[in-house]
């Protein structure tokens, strides 16, 4: 019976408003801000919080003397309703392209290698076929891209799932490995030098993704393992499009997949000063989400995708 009711009251009384207030109390943790947010009154936020509440029978948020914080039972709503909203958005999106005349779209997101040869691609594929159709896309780590994907703010990413939570609401298909090598500038004093070791290598300036990912890990890891100092001397950053100038104009090195920088090096700018880094980075694949019905122009992109990865890796 308390089943029965909960359930009626969130079919029935949840709407994007509160919904969106449910998002803000997350982000924001004070009522006050996350009502003023959405346009509501506090009274009115509380008693909505209060009422949902007591249908659900379960507490959604601690109030503590700094604000709110979801529970378990909160982020199970909250984590809900982004991605209701999200898809109320995308479909505003799809009917807006729809009426400016395009014929679908599709938002991908990926990490390096594959975001730099088999997703364009991919895309150069489906433009030729359906030049009308919008594709998005966006390059990341794959933490930050399945999160992302589980929010509803991509059809598909090309990625690793590195965190099991959330994991039993995806599909994987696995792609290829992503091989990383240490690049430098073609300027760089070690450039040439035969048979270069990390060791040799970690007084070096890194550049480096932030703390946390996946491939700083394991590089931390791989240095440790050595016996060695790990790099102290580091640039954070992921952007490629802030690497590459990096490495021409100063003696830094990066860690990163050979083939995502393969024209600098075939052009002679950049510079392969170890091959095989022997770093262990599991392999990438395609990822969308489970019991969750794609559009048109995102299975277009996928099956895209298939095609492209099936040339590019024959051997996987």
């Amino acid at each position: 019976m308390a089943e029965r009711i909960s359930k009626s009251f969130i079919r029935s009384r949840l709407k994007t408003r509160q919904l969106a207030l449910l998002v803000h109390l997350d982000d924001e943790r004070c009522v006050v801000r996350a009502a003023e947010a959405v346009g509501m009154t506090q009274p009115a936020a509380s008693k909505f919080l209060r009422d949902i509440e007591a249908a659900l029978q379960v507490r959604l948020f601690e109030r503590h003397a700094r604000g709110v914080a979801p529970t378990w039972y909160g982020e199970i709503l909250v984590r809900r309703a982004r991605l209701v909203l999200s898809e109320i958005g995308r479909a505003q999106d799809e009917i807006a392209a729809l009426k400016a005349g395009l014929s679908g779209q599709a938002a991908v997101g990926a990490v390096l290698s594959p975001g730099t040869n088999l997703v364009p691609r991919a895309v150069a594929r489906v433009k030729e076929r359906y030049p009308s159709m919008l594709i998005s896309l966006e390059l990341d780590y794959s933490k930050p891209l399945v999160d992302k994907l589980l929010q509803g703010h991509f059809d598909m990413v090309i990625a690793r799932i590195t965190d099991s939570r959330g994991a039993d609401e995806l599909n994987y298909e696995p792609l290829a490995d992503e091989p990383h090598a240490v690049i430098a500038g073609v300027q760089h004093p070690l450039a040439g030098v035969p048979d270069l070791t990390l060791e040799k290598l970690c007084d070096q300036v890194w550049i480096l993704p932030s703390p946390g990912s996946l491939l700083r890990d394991r590089l931390a890891e791989s240095f440790l393992r050595r016996g060695i100092a790990v790099p102290r001397n580091i640039v954070q950053t992921s952007s490629l499009a802030a690497i590459i100038p990096l490495l021409q104009t100063t003696n830094m090195v990066v860690p990163l997949p050979e083939e995502a920088v393969r024209p600098y090096v075939e052009a002679g700018l950049l510079t392969v000063l170890v091959k095989q880094l022997g770093v262990e980075i599991d392999a990438f694949g395609l990822i969308t989400r489970r019991n969750h019905k794609l559009s048109p122009g995102a299975e277009v992109m996928i099956a895209a995708l298939k095609e492209a990865a099936a040339e590019i890796y024959p051997a996987a």
